[in-house]
């Protein structure tokens, strides 16, 4: 049972997805502190707070309401998805293009009717399978044909 266990916490998918949380957990603190120390207190002086926008609040009768700190939270959620979208989901996306390999079109996917039924046939075939008249396989399949591996 032991070993169960270490085989699971020792797969690399594990430990990668825990190093992915670590630093996360990190890179949300560094944005977090940028927008607490630069952003926040902008928007502070722009809206007419005392420079810690954070620190915004209204109160209702004894009850505060610190909407100052649901609007810094967003902020550090923007700017931590456009850091992620623009630094790591583009450039990431790009080499995956650029490295993707063509995958071979399947044959047996492209569909054509039937001249004699009018069903729905695979381009490749040379019977129909509600008629059973014979018919041509289309040029362009035809050409598919000889990639398709031979059945045992």
């Amino acid at each position: 049972m032991l070993n169960g266990f270490k085989d699971f916490i020792l797969r690399g998918n594990v430990v990668s997805m825990a190093i992915g949380l670590a630093v996360g957990s990190a890179f949300t603190a560094v944005v977090t502190g940028f927008s607490k120390a630069f952003i926040t207190p902008l928007i502070g002086l722009a809206t007419g707070s005392v420079g810690d926008f954070s620190e915004a609040k209204f109160t209702i009768g004894k009850t505060d309401f610190p909407y100052g700190l649901a609007i810094a939270a967003a902020i550090a959620f923007v700017i931590t998805a456009a850091v992620l979208y623009f630094l790591i989901v583009v450039p990431m996306t790009k080499i995956q293009e650029k490295f993707a390999k063509e995958e071979a079109k399947d044959p047996k996917s492209e569909k054509r009717d039937c001249p004699r039924c009018f069903t729905e046939i695979p381009a490749i075939a040379s019977r129909c399978a509600h008629c059973t008249s014979e018919v041509e396989p289309t040029a362009a399949s035809a050409a598919g044909l000889e990639k398709i591996p031979a059945a045992r």
